[in-house]
């Protein structure tokens, strides 16, 4: 029974709940105990919940759907274009636009980690080159 439920089971009866009324009290999941609906009728309505629903976010750990990817995807090629298209037209005798960074996506350390990530590797560095030195310059005393 589990495994149908999955990783998440509160989400799933969550959605069985919200995407299947016609079950009555405590929907298909509910049905399921009462003998009213086999196994591998609920099995079939658990794998065919929408990709939106609450099992799809308990599972990706976020909203975001595929059109959502898509927007970003086209947000950041019209800012690659735009960029390309003020370089090309600039005057030379002036700096070029910068690149554009991406746009954040899911997944994505936040600003907050990746300056910490960029903290750890700097003092990791400055931990390398310590060690090199101290192995080949003479004592200082």
């Amino acid at each position: 029974m589990l495994d149908v439920l999955g990783d998440h089971p509160e989400a799933v009866e969550a959605d069985l709940a919200h995407h299947y009324p016609g079950y009555g009290q405590g929907g298909p999941l509910a049905a399921y105990w009462r003998g009213e609906i086999t196994l591998r009728w609920l099995r079939v309505m658990v794998e065919h919940l929408p990709p939106d629903g609450a099992t799809a976010r308990a599972h990706n750990g976020h909203t975001w759907q595929s059109i959502d990817y898509t927007a970003t995807d086209t947000r950041d090629l019209l800012a690659l274009l735009f960029t390309a298209f003020v370089n090309a037209n600039r005057d030379p005798a002036k700096p070029s636009m910068p690149w554009p960074e991406p746009a954040w996506r899911p997944g994505d350390p936040t600003p907050e980690e990746s300056e910490a990530q960029a903290e750890r590797n700097r003092a990791k560095a400055r931990a390398a080159y310590d060690h090199i030195t101290a192995q080949v310059l003479p004592e200082t005393r």
